[in-house]
C-alpha cells in the first residue's frame, strides 16, 4: 500500500557508493557516436569519486559491436577526481565503451597505513584490519598476485608498515579487490572507428575535363594518366567535381556570364540532362565503367577516387519530369531555382526535403551513393550539406556504416558553428573549416586550439587554402610567399588537408574583379589548360609537405595540437606529439603574414613535448633543413617571406621524468 509518508520502494540490492561523470569520448550526453580511427588511441575521461575520504577505482570496459565479451583497462588517477584510460580500436565499425567504479577500500586504508606510519603512529589495528580485507582479495588472485599478498600478509603479522608504501599495490587492488558494489555508465558509450584515411589525408581535386591537350575536352582516361603525378606528390585522395551530364537550360557562360556561347561547357553542378542524371557520367568525361578503371587505378597507387556527391539538380534532369513533387514550386507554377540574393543560380533546381513525398526522395538519394559505391567508390565530398535536411544525413550515414564502414564523406560546410558541427555530430567524417577566411595568427590560434579540444571528438577538420569557389583575397595579393605559407599552414596544423590543384600549384591569383573571391576564367564555367611543368610551380613544395606528414606519426592526428607563446604577432608555434608515444614531438614554426618578416622569442613549453626544461635540445629541421641545439624554454627565430618561412621541427631530449599530460577541454563546441 502507498499513502502519505510512505517511501518509495528500496533497490532491490545495496547501490555502490562510487559515482562515474563521464567526459570522453561524449557527445550531447551519449545522444551520437564519438569518431575514432584505427589503431589512433581513444581518449576516455570521467570524474569518479564517493563521498567521505574513501578512495575509488575505475575501470575502463570496452568492445566491438560484434564482440560477446568485453575487454577491460585500468583508469589512472590524475587528480581531483579525474581518471582517464586509452582505448586502442583495432577494426572498423561501432566500438562500446563502459566505466565501472567501486570504493577501494583496501587503498583506503593502505593510504592511511602510510600517513599514519611517516607521522610516528601506531597502525597494528590497522594493520589487522587490512589483513582481512587481503584474505579476501587474496581468493581471487592469480598465482603472482598471491604471492604478494602472501607477503603482504606476513607484514602485517609482523606488524611491519613499510611494504605498503610500494605504488605498485595500486595496480594489485585494482586486479584483486572485490568490486561489488560496483557502478557502471547507464548506456555505454558508443565510438564509431574509421579507417585511417577519415583521421589522415592530402586530398587534390582536378577538373576532368580540364585533363587533356589543350584546346580539347578531357576525359577521365586523361585523368588516370595523371595519377602517378598526383601520387608522386603524396596526396592519397583524387577528387573530381560532378561527372555527371550537364544541363543546356539556363547554362551559364564563361566567367559566370547568363548569355553563354554555343561552345560554353557549363558548370558541372547544374547535373543531369535528358540522357541521364546522378548515376550517369557526361559522354564527353566517358563512362560509368571508366569511374571503375579510375578507382581501381587509384586503388593500386594507395590512394581513393573521390567524388563530388551533389544533390541538386539542372531544369534538365530527368527527376525535373519524373518527380516534380521533389522541387519546391513558385507562386506562378514554375520550380523555385537557387538563390543567394543577389545571386541568382537559374541553372540549379534545389532539392525540396520537405516534399510530400519526402521518403522516396530519401531512398532515390540513398540510390545514388549506393550506385557509385558499388562501382568503387569509397569516398565523397558533399556539396552545401547544411543546405539539406539533418535528419535525412544522420538517416543515410547510420546507413553506411552498417553497410560500408570504410565509405568516408566530407562536408563541404562553410556555415555557421552549430550548423557545421551537427553535420560532424551526424556522421560526416571530415570537415572543411574556416581556415580559408582565418589569416590572423590570433584568429588561427584560437580556432585550431578548439578543433583539437572541444570539438576533437566528432568533428575532424580538413582545411583547404583555395577552392574552385574560393580564392581568398590573401591568395590575390599576396602572390608567391601566400601561397606557400598558407600551403605550410594547412597542412601541418591539420591531420587531413586539400588543395584546388593545378590552380594552386601554378598560384593563379586573379579574382574576376576587385573584392570578389570568384577566379577570372574560372574552371567551373571553362576548360582551362594548365602548364603543369612550368619552373616556378609548387609541386616540389606540396610534395615536400606531404613527405613531412607522412614520416612524422606526430602530424598524423590532430588531438595533440598545442600553441607555444610567440614574442612576435605574426608568428605562430605549435607543437603535436603521437598518442601512441612513436616518434619524436614536432615543433612547427610558421610566419603567418606573407608580407613581413617575423622575429622573436618562442616560449616553448617543454611540459607539453613531455621534455626536460633544464637540459639542451636537439631540433632537426624537415622543411629548410638543418639542425640546432636550443637551451630552456626560450629561443630566438627569424623567419622571412622571401625564403621558407617556417620551419618544421622534431624535437629529441631527455625526457621529463614525470611526463605531464595535457589537460584536455570539453565544453561548447567552436566560436
Amino acid at each position: 500500500m502507498t499513502g502519505p509518508g510512505t517511501p518509495l520502494p528500496l533497490p532491490s540490492t545495496r547501490p555502490s557508493r562510487a559515482v562515474v561523470e563521464p567526459l570522453a569520448p561524449l557527445i550531447d550526453d551519449g545522444r551520437y557516436p564519438a569518431k575514432g580511427s584505427i589503431d589512433e588511441p581513444i581518449e576516455v575521461l570521467a570524474d569518479v569519486f564517493t563521498d567521505g575520504h574513501d578512495h575509488v577505482a575505475a575501470a575502463v570496459r570496452f568492445r566491438h559491436e560484434d564482440d560477446d565479451e568485453w575487454a577491460e583497462a585500468p583508469m589512472t588517477h590524475l587528480g581531483n577526481d579525474r581518471h582517464r584510460a586509452t582505448v586502442t580500436p583495432d577494426r572498423l565499425g561501432p566500438w562500446h565503451v563502459d566505466i565501472v567504479a567501486w570504493v577501494d577500500h583496501f587503498d583506503t586504508q593502505r593510504d592511511g597505513i602510510v600517513k599514519k606510519t611517516e607521522a610516528g603512529l601506531d597502525v597494528r589495528v590497522e594493520l589487522d584490519t587490512v589483513a582481512d580485507l587481503l584474505r579476501r582479495m587474496r581468493a581471487g588472485a592469480g598465482p603472482g598476485d598471491a604471492e604478494t599478498i602472501d607477503g603482504l600478509l606476513d607484514a602485517c603479522s609482523r606488524n611491519d608498515p613499510r611494504p605498503f608504501a610500494d605504488p605498485d599495490l595500486v595496480r594489485l587492488s585494482w586486479r584483486t579487490h572485490p568490486r561489488s558494489p560496483a557502478v557502471g555508465l547507464d548506456r555505454p558509450l558508443v565510438v564509431f572507428v574509421d579507417r585511417r584515411r577519415a583521421r589522415f589525408s592530402a586530398w587534390y581535386e582536378l577538373f576532368p575535363r580540364s585533363a587533356g591537350e589543350p584546346d580539347s575536352h578531357g576525359t577521365l582516361r586523361d585523368v588516370e594518366a595523371q595519377l602517378d603525378r598526383i601520387a608522386g606528390m603524396g596526396f592519397d585522395v583524387v577528387y573530381l567535381p560532378p561527372v555527371h551530364p550537364i544541363g543546356t537550360s539556363h547554362r551559364k557562360g564563361r566567367n559566370n556570364s547568363l548569355v553563354p556561347e554555343p561552345t560554353d561547357v557549363g558548370s558541372p553542378w547544374a547535373i543531369g540532362d535528358p540522357t541521364g542524371g546522378h548515376t550517369a557520367v557526361h559522354p564527353d568525361l566517358g563512362t560509368v565503367d571508366d569511374v571503375r578503371d579510375l578507382a581501381t587505378a587509384c586503388a593500386g597507387r594507395g590512394m581513393d577516387l573521390a567524388l563530388d556527391l551533389a544533390f541538386q539538380c539542372s531544369p534538365d534532369h530527368p527527376w525535373v519530369v519524373e518527380h516534380p513533387e521533389w522541387f519546391r514550386h513558385r507562386a506562378d507554377g514554375s520550380i523555385q531555382y537557387a538563390e543567394n540574393p543577389p545571386k541568382k543560380y537559374q541553372d540549379i533546381y534545389p532539392i525540396d526535403f520537405e516534399s510530400e513525398d519526402w521518403a522516396n526522395l530519401w531512398l532515390a538519394l540513398h540510390d545514388v551513393v549506393r550506385f557509385w559505391a558499388d562501382v568503387g567508390v569509397r569516398v565523397f565530398r558533399v556539396d552545401n550539406p547544411h543546405t539539406k535536411s539533418f535528419a535525412f544525413w544522420e538517416w543515410l550515414m547510420a546507413s553506411f556504416r552498417r553497410t560500408d564502414p570504410d565509405v568516408i564523406f566530407l562536408a563541404e560546410a562553410f556555415t555557421r558553428p552549430r550548423v557545421m558541427e551537427r553535420l560532424g555530430k551526424l556522421g560526416f567524417h571530415q570537415s572543411y573549416t574556416y581556415f580559408t577566411w582565418r589569416t590572423d595568427p590570433a584568429e588561427l590560434r584560437q580556432y585550431f586550439s578548439q578543433l583539437a579540444t572541444r570539438t576533437a571528438d566528432y568533428m575532424r577538420p580538413n582545411p583547404w587554402p583555395n577552392t574552385p569557389d574560393i580564392l581568398h583575397a590573401q591568395l590575390q595579393h599576396g602572390g608567391r610567399p601566400a601561397f606557400i605559407v598558407r600551403a605550410v599552414l594547412a597542412s601541418m596544423l591539420a591531420a587531413n588537408w586539400g588543395v584546388y590543384g593545378p590552380a594552386y600549384e601554378l598560384q593563379e591569383g586573379r579574382a574576376v574583379g576587385e573584392g570578389s573571391e570568384e577566379y577570372l576564367d574560372s574552371e567551373k564555367y571553362q576548360i582551362r589548360a594548365w602548364d603543369l611543368d612550368r619552373e616556378d610551380s609548387l609541386a616540389p613544395l606540396l610534395t615536400l609537405l606531404n613527405e613531412i606528414r607522412s614520416s612524422l606519426p606526430a602530424l598524423q592526428q590532430d588531438r595533440t595540437l598545442r600553441f607555444h607563446r610567440c614574442d612576435h604577432p605574426a608568428m605562430l608555434a605549435w607543437s603535436k606529439t603521437d598518442p601512441a608515444g612513436i616518434g619524436d614531438p614536432v615543433l612547427v614554426v610558421v610566419a603567418a603574414d606573407p608580407g613581413r618578416d617575423a622575429a622573436g622569442e618562442i616560449d616553448v613549453d617543454w611540459a607539453q613535448l613531455g621534455l626536460r626544461y633544464d637540459a639542451e635540445y636537439e631540433l632537426t629541421d624537415h622543411l629548410g633543413g638543418g639542425r640546432y641545439t636550443w637551451h630552456g624554454a626560450r629561443n630566438f627565430v627569424h623567419l622571412s617571406p622571401r625564403g621558407l618561412p617556417a620551419h618544421v621541427f622534431t624535437v629529441s631530449g631527455p625526457a621529463a621524468e614525470h611526463p605531464f599530460t595535457p589537460p584536455v577541454e570539453r565544453g561548447r563546441g567552436l566560436t
